[in-house]
């Protein structure tokens, strides 16, 4: 036990962070009606949270090397159960977006890079394998328990219990026990800490992913309802370019520093290893997948299907469950088979799972083709996902794993962040001209409604239950005839939108599969 306890306790911080996003995930609608707020204002702070680790996971590794991994560890803790607390009580949304989607997510970037670097400092050779899939194991274990967890208690209780319980799991477990995980020593490097490529890194992926989040509302091109234009256009792909070159910048500034014998925030050199390049861009393209069905399969079953919380968990149990079982199997095989052939394998799989989702999708669900779906998608993200922490960190000598760690950390929640922002957007715009062009379409919606549909479409159209549309519409003082139109439009556009949102997250998946050519050809 003493042997082990290290990772047990690396491992209960990583079931809590991994805990704390599916959570929120299935239990939107409850905290869209508790806070007042939007489907998309939700989808904001989801993407954030992602964003915020990832723009800030290079610094935490680097402000590991530098004040030492457990010490790192520590304060990322306080911050998180900060953060927490926050959320726990958060009156409105501005408040839950502060809590949740930055300081938490400040606690996670400093936090996930020391659990990569302490379970590569604390075990070697097999054993660290086996940490490694533990760590897998758990993050999967975490994925299962969370749309339960989040479920019964949003169900019965309030969300606000998942995140006060995060605290005291925090407070009372992982700080008592952390002197037990053996520390490295701060490590002594020449040179200022390198904040201009803190600011760099984090502003190039704010402005990619955040204007992605927002092109629902701005408009992708031609403008819909942005702050600003640009010569007439929407100022969604201008700021996406401006972050490209801000990218630029960024390794330009980390090439100029490692030429000069500065301290560049990471090593570059890393990013030439055939491996470790393509376990990170397959890293990010499974939790590009995780996220971006993650966000869209809790819209469909309690906006279409009308489910509750607890409900929507117990749907989505398959996939978590099947996740968290093959990644524990993978390490297995790990030692028979190829890290290409098994993530490869593991992304064929889940392509698959989201075809079936697709066909899922329906007015009325088939809970048969929707559990193979789910399962089917767990299986493959869990197969590729079990292999991925041993590729990258075993790509270079142990004295980078805490630059690997940041590395890892960033690609994983960059995925994420992009996952919920391409998805989301995805669907909130092709619900937009759907809707419109199904009931300008419809000769029995009277030309007053059509106007103001096409209205509605500019301030941004939600993803909303069939009960919430029928109360807004006879608020608005609709004939009962014509809600029964427009709610059955509406239904019809949200199933396409829906499967659109997939639809991309299965086009990426596709995509990432050239990338996986620099995985080892041999077991590891």
């Amino acid at each position: 036990m003493k042997k082990w306890l290290p990772i047990l306790v690396l491992g209960l911080t990583q079931f809590v962070m991994v805990l704390d996003g599916t959570v929120m995930n299935v239990s939107i609608t409850d905290v869209v009606g508790d806070l007042g707020t939007t489907t998309s204002n939700m989808q904001l702070a989801i993407a954030t949270f992602t964003l915020t680790m990832a723009a800030l996971m290079l610094a935490g590794a680097g402000l590991g090397t530098r004040l030492g991994l457990r010490r790192t560890f520590v304060i990322g803790n306080v911050i998180y159960a900060i953060g927490s607390l926050t959320t726990a009580f958060a009156p409105g949304f501005a408040a839950l977006f502060i809590g949740w989607s930055l300081v938490e997510g400040l606690g996670a970037a400093l936090v996930v890079p020391a659990i990569a670097a302490l379970a590569a400092v604390n075990y070697s050779g097999r054993e660290r394998a086996m940490a490694y899939a533990v760590l897998g194991g758990i993050a999967g274990a975490a994925s299962a328990a969370g749309p339960l967890i989040g479920g019964w208690m949003t169900t019965y209780l309030s969300w606000r219990w998942v995140f006060g319980l995060e605290t005291l799991i925090i407070l009372l477990l992982v700080l008592p026990l952390h002197r037990r995980i053996v520390d490295q020593r701060p490590t002594a490097i020449q040179g200022r800490f390198d904040w201009l490529g803190v600011l760099l890194s984090a502003l190039s992926m704010g402005l990619i992913v955040l204007a992605l989040v927002s092109a629902s509302t701005w408009g992708l091109i031609q403008p819909i309802n942005p702050p600003f234009t640009l010569w007439g256009f929407s100022p969604t792909m201008p700021m996406v370019v401006v972050g490209a070159m801000v990218a630029w910048g960024f390794i330009s500034w980390q090439e100029h520093l490692q030429t000069h014998g500065g301290a560049p925030l990471v090593g570059l050199d890393l990013l030439s290893l055939p491996s470790l390049r393509a376990g990170l861009a397959s890293q990010l393209v499974l939790y590009f997948i995780v996220a971006g069905t993650f966000f869209v399969i809790p819209l469909y079953l309690q906006t279409v299907l009308e489910l509750n919380a607890l409900e929507s968990g117990i749907r989505m149990l398959p996939m978590s469950v099947c996740l968290f079982l093959v990644a524990l199997i993978g390490s297995k095989l790990a030692s028979r088979r190829s890290p290409r052939q098994l993530i490869r394998s593991g992304l064929l799989i889940a392509c698959g799972g989201l075809v079936l989702m697709i066909s899922a999708i329906r007015p009325q669900a088939d809970s048969v083709l929707f559990t193979l779906a789910m399962a089917s998608i767990g299986i493959g993200i869990g197969l590729a996902i079990s292999q991925i922490g041993n590729v990258n960190l075993s790509s270079a000598d142990q004295t980078r794993s805490t630059e690997i760690g940041g590395m890892q950390g960033t690609a994983q929640n960059l995925g994420a962040s992009l996952g919920v922002a391409i998805a989301g957007t995805a669907l909130f715009i092709a619900l937009g001209n759907q809707l419109t062009t199904t009931v300008n379409n419809n000769p029995l919606i009277n030309p007053v409604l059509k106007q103001a549909t096409e209205a509605a479409q500019k301030e941004g159209i939600q993803v909303v239950t069939p009960e919430l549309l029928n109360s807004y519409l006879q608020k608005a003082g609709v004939p009962s005839d014509q809600i029964q139109l427009i709610s059955d439009d509406y239904t019809s556009s949200k199933l396409q939108a829906l499967r659109l949102g997939l639809g991309y997250v299965l086009v990426v998946a596709l995509l990432g599969l050239p990338l996986t050519r620099g995985l080892p050809r041999q077991p590891l």
